[in-house]
């Protein structure tokens, strides 16, 4: 038999092997699950506490909540936080004052105090560091998240986060969508805002993931009430039991953990 006839189809074969490897996705990053989902939650209230961080230890996911310091809610039930911390949830920084950029259209909630466009880049980078002080007095880790309040990045034109990236693994944005490894930006993670969506809609989200193996952020405020923007405790607690149902094909872990596996991967690139 001509050889040239034998290695003709070997070559093809190893060519679609090779087209196969290139396209398969990359899921070790993944913890070797389709997909990860990160649960975050903002603002330190009272129904992280009481709604929330039960309803996640009863399923034992961990999340992550991110903590305006001067919340009188991490005041007056710090050992409750710091019980959270110790079950492995994060508690990651959502800045001291929650300064929001009050020169935006429909910002008429941002008192002149809390104005991110009236604060300097040193003030801004000095009270989420004063708040990061905090946060390791109640759970004395020094890897955390970050999120910016109301999503703001600039203080006119300038990113002061750029000036905390070796103090953070990673800092949540506001945008929506799905990333790959390679896609997501570890200072602007993206992250779906849950207001009023049903159960089926957040499940989706998660199918989709698993389907294109991608990183799945939720953003929630209130759950079962306690925040203008809320979930209701059903639908909450209907995504959390798909979750749980389905962690043999999904990574769920607070964001701190998510983002650093993330960092590694692409910083072997």
């Amino acid at each position: 038999m001509n050889r040239k006839l034998i290695l003709i189809p070997l070559i093809l074969l190893f060519a679609a092997a090779t087209t196969t490897a290139q396209k398969a996705p990359d899921t070790k990053v993944w913890n070797n699950k389709q997909c990860a989902v990160v649960l975050t939650y903002d603002d330190a209230i009272d129904g992280d506490l009481d709604n929330v961080i039960p309803a996640l230890d009863s399923l034992n996911l961990k999340g992550t909540f991110y903590i305006i310091g001067s919340s009188p809610v991490v005041n007056n039930r710090l050992n409750e936080w710091r019980l959270a911390a110790k079950n492995g949830h994060e508690l990651g920084n959502h800045a001291l004052f929650h300064p929001c950029d009050g020169s935006l259209p429909g910002r008429s909630f941002v008192t002149a105090d809390n104005d991110l466009s009236k604060y300097t880049v040193s003030r801004a980078v000095s009270e989420i560091r004063v708040n990061n002080t905090l946060l390791k007095a109640i759970d004395g880790k020094d890897k955390r998240t970050f999120a910016y309040p109301c999503g703001d990045r600039k203080i006119g034109d300038v990113y002061f986060y750029d000036q905390l990236k070796k103090e953070f693994v990673g800092a949540r944005g506001v945008s929506a969508g799905l990333q790959t490894p390679n896609e997501v930006q570890l200072d602007n993670i993206d992250c779906y805002g849950i207001n009023g969506q049903s159960a089926d809609y957040m499940i989706d989200l998660v199918k989709k993931a698993q389907q294109t193996h991608t990183l799945l952020v939720f953003l929630f405020h209130g759950v079962g009430g306690g925040h203008s923007i809320n979930v209701s405790l059903d639908a909450h607690s209907k995504l959390l039991h798909y979750l749980k149902d389905h962690e043999k094909k999904i990574w769920i872990a607070p964001m701190v953990d998510v983002a650093e596996r993330i960092s590694v991967y692409q910083a072997a690139k």
